[in-house]
């Protein structure tokens, strides 16, 4: 893998890591990943990643259809989902295809990369 992809992508699942809305299989794989970096695990451990990142990342209709539901309204609290809704139809309308957060940021330019990665 090139230097400078490999850099971005390590850096980019730090802060997926690091992140406050990252799940628990996002981090774990982010880690798995880390570690298998220059070793004989890294392309099974590549792919791993990926697909974690593909059913983790939330789609943003996803995110309103949640967000305006009861279940939203009981995790978030009334307010708060109010406003994710209100802001995910925001950046939606700007052509967003994924919740923003600081993880779904991360797991999002980390699938950018991919078919770079996986050549």
């Amino acid at each position: 893998m090139d230097k400078k992809l490999l850099e971005y992508i390590s850096e980019k699942s730090q802060e997926l890591i690091n992140s406050s809305t990252c799940s628990n299989g996002a981090k774990s794989a982010a880690e798995s990943w880390l570690k298998a970096v220059g070793t004989e695990n890294e392309a099974s451990e590549t792919k791993n990643y990926f697909a974690e990142l593909e059913s983790d990342i939330m789609p943003i209709d996803s995110l309103i259809n949640f967000a305006e539901s009861d279940n939203g309204v009981n995790y978030f609290g009334a307010d708060a989902a109010k406003s994710i809704a209100k802001h995910a139809r925001e950046i939606k309308s700007s052509g967003a295809k994924y919740c923003d957060c600081p993880a779904c940021a991360a797991a999002e330019a980390i699938l950018q990369k991919k078919n770079d990665i996986l050549k």
